[in-house]
């Protein structure tokens, strides 16, 4: 079985500006691991204008950011994870998580799998839905 991903972009408030949030099989990967008041990336960021997202899986493996606590990464460090393409399937794996959220959960989250096809087709739709830049 595989997971499944949905990619939501929060719309900007008075601190900060429109961030993603990635949930994973319903939940909120970087509540879970960072806990309530952590920030996913900017959406600017992950999803740039008329370029591929870093999110993009391909056979090269990448550490990518999705989040940090409400202290901010630069305290306590950053929620990361190595994304990949093994043929037909992405994985997200070698996860890193900020040490504040130890406190939290002692273990960081599972190696992920996800079908390429569902994933490439949600990376694909959250890089077309540019609603939040009217508010940049």
């Amino acid at each position: 079985m595989f997971d499944r991903l949905e990619i939501r972009v929060l719309p900007p408030g008075p601190r900060f500006a429109a961030q993603l949030r990635f949930w994973v099989n319903g939940e909120d990967v970087v509540e879970e691991a960072v806990g309530e008041g952590g920030r996913g990336p900017y959406a600017a960021v992950v999803l740039p204008a008329g370029q591929p997202s870093p999110l993009r899986a391909t056979g090269e493996a990448r550490r990518l950011e999705l989040g940090e606590p409400d202290c901010t990464g630069g305290c306590c460090g950053f929620l990361t994870m190595v994304v990949q393409r093994l043929g037909e399937i992405v994985q997200w794996s070698d996860w890193e998580v900020p040490w504040a959220a130890h406190t939290l959960k002692p273990y960081p989250p599972p190696d992920l799998h996800f079908d390429a096809s569902q994933y490439d087709a949600e990376v694909a739709r959250a890089e077309a839905d540019r609603w939040w830049q009217v508010y940049q």
